[in-house]
């Protein structure tokens, strides 16, 4: 042995800027198993609170505590509407973040809608955009039915995460005297031609379906707006939603209804590195042709007992380093090429 120290990797030397914690899709209800709306896969009611626990006592035992954990909607099942249990559910699994004592920032869901009406979400512990930049943030304005909620913030110098409504356009949580409802249930109705309109069945289409919603033009200016600022700073942006925007990330059911407009914004602004959502429960990656990776977390509701569906992401200047729990595996995911015009 020569007796000289080893030479450390880059990757060994390097610390993190930051960490967070991503976890989609819990769905908890007091209830016994059950199954998705096909009756294809097994959902594990009860059993999403004890994972939720598991996940929270091994982010709190990292040696560097994360910044603030993700969430990426459907906190609740849908199912605790009829069993009159949605707050105690959503108590429930709240409590298990709050042991934590590190902000958490909600995304909402369609199965938010089916417990609770937007003017209730935008008065409730759900409504994390106190947690955002107040100045910029829609969802200031609960009073406005027509409002969307969406928001960004700053984690580390920059760096920024926005968070966006995939249910800005939707026929669940609006008021039925709205304008976007109508204009959602139009939209539907012209894709859908089932009696029932939450099934894809015999669809070219099949996201045109009532569990999926969109991003209205008000909201694409907003964040457009948001992201012009950002590329003139140099940022670098994560944006979430809970509904996926890149079809080869997702079953085609799961996206979101205008994906395309969405996703070409995204593209247009170099910024923007990543895009995080839940809604499809197998999970999925893919990064598109303008260098984004987008990640769909696996939805912990269908997660066996046994293993595990959560993650902390690691944050550099130069790629983010996904390290998976259970179903969900680990990447390395490499910040696209950047050029910024607007300085």
């Amino acid at each position: 042995m020569s007796g000289l120290p080893e030479e450390k990797s880059l990757d060994e030397c390097q610390e993190p800027l930051f960490t967070f914690g991503v976890i989609a899709d819990i769905q908890y209800a007091d209830k016994d198993d059950g199954y998705n709306y096909v009756k294809t896969r097994i959902r594990y009611y009860r059993s999403s609170l004890s994972l939720l626990q598991d996940a929270a006592q091994d982010w709190a035992s990292e040696p560097a505590q994360p910044a603030f954990i993700l969430q990426l909607g459907d906190i609740i099942d849908g199912f605790n509407a009829p069993l009159k249990t949605s707050e105690t559910s959503l108590a429930k699994v709240l409590a298990e973040f709050e042991k934590l004592k590190i902000p958490v920032h909600h995304i909402w869901g369609n199965h938010e809608f089916y417990n609770f009406s937007r003017k209730n979400l935008m008065e409730s512990q759900l409504n994390s955009a106190h947690l955002g930049e107040a100045e910029v943030t829609p969802a200031e304005g609960a009073s406005d039915p027509e409002s969307f909620y969406a928001y960004h913030f700053s984690p580390f110098p920059k760096f920024r995460l926005l968070l966006i409504d995939s249910y800005d356009l939707s026929v669940i949580g609006r008021d039925p005297t709205s304008h976007k409802y109508g204009k959602s249930l139009k939209v539907l109705k012209q894709k859908n031609k089932n009696a029932d309109l939450n099934s894809p069945a015999g669809l070219e289409d099949p996201r045109f379906v009532s569990f999926n919603g969109g991003v209205s033009n008000d909201q694409l200016n907003w964040i457009n707006s948001v992201l012009q600022t950002a590329d003139k700073n140099e940022e670098t942006v994560m944006v979430a939603g809970h509904l996926p925007i890149y079809p080869p990330s997702t079953d085609p059911i799961c996206l979101t209804w205008n994906f395309l407009e969405v996703l070409a914004l995204l593209q247009s602004h170099p910024s923007v590195v990543a895009y995080f959502s839940g809604h499809d429960h197998d999970g999925g990656y893919s990064q598109d042709t303008c260098g984004i990776h987008h990640i769909t977390f696996n939805g912990l509701i269908e997660t066996p007992p046994s293993s595990q569906a959560f993650a902390t992401m690691e944050i550099y200047e130069d790629r983010m380093e996904l390290q998976g729990r259970g179903l969900i595996p680990n990447r390395t995911l490499i910040y696209r090429t950047r050029q910024y015009t607007n300085m």
